[in-house]
């Protein structure tokens, strides 16, 4: 398990880690993926008293992170900064005529994992954006995100990250049950599709006891 005592862990990322957290209040988790993970964890390793911090924020691609990574991120010194971004940079090319290339999105994310490597030496783990078929234009999305998919999981190799490799846990999943049921709009998932990205997280950082049926 990689997480040591007294460690301070960030969740970054847009809606899928915000999940309405009260951004007044700094210690709020939200109601998603990372305040599951923060409770999993917490409960099976108090002795640790890991501090969890969520500064995800709806709405944000690659490029609002790199706009306010110093004092989300780096002000706040954490030792294991966890990233989750990417949709959106799809999503805006289809309702807005807004793209963001993979090249360009490559470039803003190499800035966020050297800027968080130099100035802090954290751990980074790595969460790829998925989409499912629900509805069904969703579908035209795919060629779009999957060279944005291959971008996060080239740096996460590169750079020594763990990986949630999230689009193939979700169509896994999505076997077992539609995909509406993980992800209502193909894109925030559901309390079960949260609960899905937590496993996976505690799995990928090795904390086996928080997942232990």
């Amino acid at each position: 398990m990689r997480i040591k005592q007294g460690d301070v862990v960030l969740f970054q990322g847009d809606s899928i880690t915000d999940a309405g957290r009260n951004k007044e209040q700094p210690n709020d988790l939200g109601k998603g993926y990372a305040l599951f993970t923060t409770a999993l964890f917490s409960a099976a390793y108090p002795e640790l008293q890991v501090k969890f911090l969520n500064r995800g924020i709806s709405g944000n691609r690659a490029k609002d992170l790199v706009g306010r990574w110093d004092a989300d991120c780096l002000e706040l010194k954490p030792n294991w900064v966890s990233i989750y971004i990417g949709i959106n940079d799809t999503w805006r090319k289809f309702d807005r005529n807004d793209p963001t290339s993979a090249e360009q999105y490559e470039r803003e994310y190499r800035e966020l994992l050297v800027r968080t490597k130099e100035t802090l030496g954290a751990g980074i783990i790595m969460i790829e954006p998925f989409v499912l078929p629900v509805p069904e234009d969703r579908k035209k999305w795919r060629e779009d995100l999957d060279p944005k998919i291959t971008v996060v999981r080239e740096l996460a190799r590169e750079f020594g990250a763990l990986l949630v490799p999230l689009d193939g846990l979700f169509a896994q999943a999505s076997m077992l049950a539609p995909s509406a049921y993980w992800a209502p709009d193909g894109v925030h998932p559901s309390p079960a599709g949260h609960a899905l990205i937590a496993k996976a997280w505690l799995k990928a950082m090795g904390a086996s006891a928080a997942v232990q049926a």
